[in-house]
C-alpha cells in the first residue's frame, strides 16, 4: 500500500510498501549526487532505467525524485541535464511525468475545498468523487511499484515480462488520458457549485466514449444531492438547500397569501443542463403545488408513490443525466405531475368552489345577471344622480340587498351573496354618483391565488365601463319614455308648433341609441361571451393551477383590450367617454325642453278650461280680449323655446356626429378586427362614408375580409 504526505516540493516524501522501508536515496546516502551517475561505461541500460523508473514512482504522486525534479519556472518536471540519460528516455520521462502534476493540481483542489462548506453538498460529492479516482491511480502506482521491486530483486532470474519504460509507458496512457481531462475540469470549475457545477461536468461528459465512463462516475456522485433534494421537494414540498444549491429557491418572508406567486422560483443558473427547462418548470410547480395544498388549503393528503419513491437507491440519479437512454426519470416527472396538480384543482373546485365564484364574479361584475342589474339601476337612480360627496354607502348597501332579494340573484348561494358588495371610488371635483359607484366581490382562502389584487383592479375597471355603457342605454331608453309620455299631453297645435324640435330630438335619439345598442351588443357578445366560452374551454381542459391563472389573465387582457382599457385605445376611449357625455348633455337639454313643454301645455290646458267656463258665462268679450293675451304670451313662449332649443340641439349634434366619425375612423384602423368589425356593425348603411371617405375604405377591407371567410367556411 503506497502512501504520500506533504506537498510535493518542500516536505520530506516517503513511499511505503508493505515489508519493505527504503530510503528514497538508498545506497546514494551520503556522496555527492552528480558524482554517483552512472555512465555508460560502468551501468548497464536496464540499471539505468531501473534507476529512473524508481525515480518514477515518485514523479508519478508529483514528488522530485533523484535525476527528475520540479522546474519552478515552466511549472513542469525536467530530466537533470548533467545526467548521462538517452533522449528516448528524457522524452518518455517527460512526457508521463504529466501525471504527477495533474495530481498534484486535483489533489490540491480536493484539500482546499474539503472543508469548505459554502461548497455545498454537491462540491463535497465532487470532491469525494476526485479524491475516488486518486485512490484508484494511487492503487495502480502500488502495483507499479511492486512489480518494480520484484524485478529489482537479486534472488529472482530476468524474466521478459520485467518492468521497463515501454510497458511503463503502456501502463499510464489510461491514468494520463483521464487525470489531464480531470485536471482541465478542476481548472474550469472554479467558482462554480451546485447545478452549475453538474452542468459543468455534464458538458465534459459529452466529448466521447473513452470517457464517457469516467465522467459517468463523477456525475453519478456528484448528482446525487441534487437528485435527493429534487425528490423530497417533489413528494413532500420540503426544500433543504442551505448552500443555494439547487435550482429551485425559495423566500421566507413571503406569506402564505402570495405563495403561489412569490415564495418559490426558479434560479436558472443552478438549472443542471441534462434537465430542460420545461422539466425544471414542472418541478417547481409540484413542490409548490404540494406546499399550497398543506399550507394554504390545508390539505395533507399522501402524495401517490412516495413509499416507492423514497425507498430507491440514490443510484437512480444516473437517470437523470442519461434521459435518452433511460425514461424512468421523465416517467417519475410525469407521475408526480399529475397526481399533485389534478388534486390541487379537485380541492379547488369541490372543496372551495372555485368554479362558482368565478361564475358569480361574470354574473356581478360583468353584468351578466341581466334582471339585477337592471332593477339594482332602477332603485339607485335617484340616489346615485346626487353629487358624489352626499352618498352614504350603508344607503347603497342596503338598496344592494333590496335589488337581490327582488330578482333572481336570491336563489345564489348565500356564500356568494355575502361577498358582494358596494365600492365607492375616490370622489373628484364635479363628480355624481353615477361616476364613483361600482360593485365588488370579496374572495380570500385559495382562491385569492387566482383572483388577485390585480386582477379585482381589472374587473374593477371593466365594471365600471360596462356600468357605464349600462347607464346610456338606461338613460336613451328614459329619454325615449319622456318622449313617448310627454307627446301624449300635448295637444295638437302645440305639437305642431314644436314639430321642428321634436323631430331633432327624435333623430338624435335614434342616432344614439343605434350606437349604443351596437356598443353593447359588441360588449356582451363578441367580447364577453367569446372570451368567456374560452376561459371556461381552458378551465375545464386545465392540467395544473398555473394554466388556470395563465388562462384567466388572458380572458381579463382580452376584455380589457376589446373594451377600449388598455394603453393601445386609450384615444378610442377618451373619444368614447365623449360620445357618453354627450348623450348625458341631450338628456340635459331635451329635459330641460320636455319641462317648459310641459309647463306650457298645462298653462293653455288651464287657459282653454277658463275660455270655456266663460264663453258659458257669456262673457264674450273678456274671452276675446285674454285670448289676444293669450297668442302673445304663446307667440313670445315660442320665440323663446324654439330657436335656442334647436340651436343647442344642433350643436349637440354636431359634436356628437363628427366625434362619432373621428370613433369610427380610429375603431376602422385598429389593430384588433373585433373593433374593425365594431366599426361594420355601426355604419352598416354607409351613412358616414360620404362624410368620411377613410371610415369606407377601412369598410371595403372589412368586407373583403368577411368574404374571404366566407368563401373558406363553403370550401371548408
Amino acid at each position: 500500500v503506497l502512501q504520500t504526505t506533504g506537498p510535493a516540493r518542500h516536505q520530506h516524501r516517503e513511499t511505503v510498501v508493505e515489508n519493505r522501508n527504503v530510503s528514497r536515496s538508498g545506497t546514494l546516502h551520503g556522496s555527492n549526487a552528480q558524482a554517483l551517475i552512472p555512465s555508460r561505461d560502468h551501468v548497464s541500460n536496464k540499471l539505468l532505467e531501473q534507476k529512473l523508473l524508481k525515480d518514477m514512482i515518485y514523479v508519478l504522486q508529483g514528488i522530485e525524485g533523484q535525476w527528475i525534479k520540479f522546474d519552478t519556472t515552466k511549472t513542469a518536471f525536467k530530466v537533470d541535464p548533467g545526467a548521462d540519460i538517452p533522449e528516448a528516455f528524457r522524452q518518455s520521462i517527460l512526457r508521463y511525468s504529466l501525471c504527477g502534476l495533474h495530481y498534484n493540481k486535483i489533489k490540491a483542489y480536493t484539500n482546499d475545498h474539503n472543508t469548505d462548506k459554502a461548497f455545498g453538498l454537491v462540491g463535497q460529492s465532487f470532491c469525494a468523487a476526485l479524491h475516488q479516482e486518486l485512490t484508484e491511480y494511487l492503487r495502480l502506482i502500488a502495483v507499479i511499484e511492486a512489480q518494480l521491486q520484484q524485478d529489482m530483486d537479486p534472488g529472482l532470474d530476468e524474466t521478459s515480462s520485467a518492468l521497463t519504460l515501454g510497458r511503463l509507458q503502456v501502463w499510464l496512457y489510461d491514468p494520463l488520458v483521464h487525470l489531464k481531462w480531470l485536471a482541465a475540469l478542476v481548472d474550469t470549475s472554479k467558482g462554480k457549485k451546485g447545478g452549475a457545477l453538474t452542468s459543468h461536468i455534464f458538458s465534459y461528459s459529452q466529448h466521447g466514449s473513452s470517457l464517457n465512463s469516467l465522467f459517468h462516475h463523477l456525475l453519478t456522485g456528484v448528482s446525487q444531492p441534487i437528485y435527493a433534494t429534487l425528490l423530497r421537494w417533489m413528494y413532500d414540498g420540503e426544500l433543504e438547500d442551505t448552500y443555494h444549491e439547487f435550482f429551485v429557491a425559495s423566500d421566507p418572508t413571503v406569506r402564505n397569501e402570495q405563495l403561489w406567486h412569490d415564495k418559490y422560483s426558479l434560479r436558472k443558473s443552478m438549472i443542471p443542463s441534462f434537465i430542460s427547462m420545461t422539466q425544471a418548470s414542472r418541478i417547481l410547480l409540484t413542490g409548490k403545488s404540494i406546499n399550497f395544498l398543506r399550507q394554504v388549503c390545508e390539505d395533507r393528503t399522501p402524495i401517490k408513490g412516495r413509499e416507492v419513491a423514497m425507498k430507491l437507491d440514490l443510484t437512480q440519479a444516473a437517470s437523470m443525466f442519461s434521459q435518452d437512454q433511460n425514461s424512468d426519470f421523465q416517467q417519475m416527472l410525469d407521475s408526480v405531475y399529475e397526481f399533485t396538480s389534478q388534486h390541487l384543482l379537485n380541492v379547488l373546485q369541490k372543496k372551495y368552489k372555485f368554479l362558482e365564484h368565478l361564475k358569480a364574479m361574470r354574473r356581478y361584475l360583468l353584468l351578466g345577471q341581466g334582471d339585477f342589474i337592471r332593477h339594482l339601476m332602477d332603485l339607485l337612480e335617484e340616489d346615485l344622480a346626487k353629487p358624489a360627496s352626499n352618498l352614504y354607502l350603508h344607503n347603497l348597501t342596503g338598496i344592494l340587498e333590496t335589488a337581490i332579494r327582488a330578482t333572481n340573484a336570491q336563489f345564489d348561494d348565500a356564500d356568494i351573496l355575502r361577498r358582494l358588495d358596494v365600492r365607492l371610488l375616490d370622489v373628484s371635483p364635479g363628480d355624481t354618483g353615477w361616476d364613483v359607484f361600482s360593485l365588488e366581490y370579496g374572495v380570500d382562502g385559495p382562491i385569492r391565488t387566482v383572483f388577485t389584487p390585480e386582477c379585482k383592479i381589472m374587473y374593477l375597471r371593466v365594471f365600471n365601463f360596462m356600468w357605464r355603457a349600462k347607464r346610456m342605454e338606461y338613460v336613451l331608453a328614459q329619454i325615449w319614455k319622456g318622449q313617448v309620455s310627454s307627446q301624449h299631453g300635448l295637444g295638437a297645435d302645440l305639437k305642431r308648433e314644436l314639430s321642428q324640435v321634436l323631430h331633432q330630438c327624435h333623430m338624435i335619439t335614434s342616432s344614439m341609441t343605434h350606437f349604443i345598442k351596437q356598443v353593447q351588443y359588441y360588449i356582451n357578445f363578441e367580447v364577453l361571451e367569446c372570451a368567456w366560452d374560452e376561459l371556461l374551454t381552458k378551465v375545464k381542459e386545465a392540467q395544473d393551477l398555473d394554466y388556470i391563472i395563465a388562462a384567466h389573465q388572458v380572458f381579463l387582457d382580452t376584455v380589457l383590450g376589446r373594451c377600449l382599457l388598455n394603453d393601445k385605445s386609450r384615444e378610442i376611449l377618451q373619444l368614447l367617454r365623449t360620445l357618453f357625455d354627450l348623450i348625458i348633455q341631450f338628456e340635459t337639454a331635451q329635459g330641460l325642453f320636455y319641462d317648459a313643454v310641459s309647463s306650457e301645455a298645462i298653462t293653455r290646458g288651464g287657459f282653454e278650461r277658463g275660455k270655456r267656463d266663460r264663453r258659458r258665462k257669456g262673457d264674450w268679450e273678456l274671452t276675446e280680449e285674454i285670448e289676444r293675451e293669450e297668442q302673445k304670451r304663446r307667440h313670445a313662449f315660442l320665440a323663446s323655446i324654439i330657436p335656442s332649443t334647436r340651436a343647442k340641439l344642433q350643436v349637440l349634434s354636431n359634436a356628437y356626429q363628427d366625434t362619432l366619425r373621428q370613433f369610427l375612423r380610429m375603431v376602422a384602423s385598429h389593430a384588433d378586427a373585433s373593433l374593425r368589425f365594431l366599426c361594420f356593425r355601426l355604419d352598416f348603411n354607409e351613412h358616414y362614408k360620404v362624410r368620411e371617405p377613410r371610415v369606407s375604405l377601412h369598410q371595403n377591407e372589412i368586407r373583403r375580409m368577411a368574404g374571404a371567410g366566407k368563401a373558406d367556411a363553403g370550401r371548408k
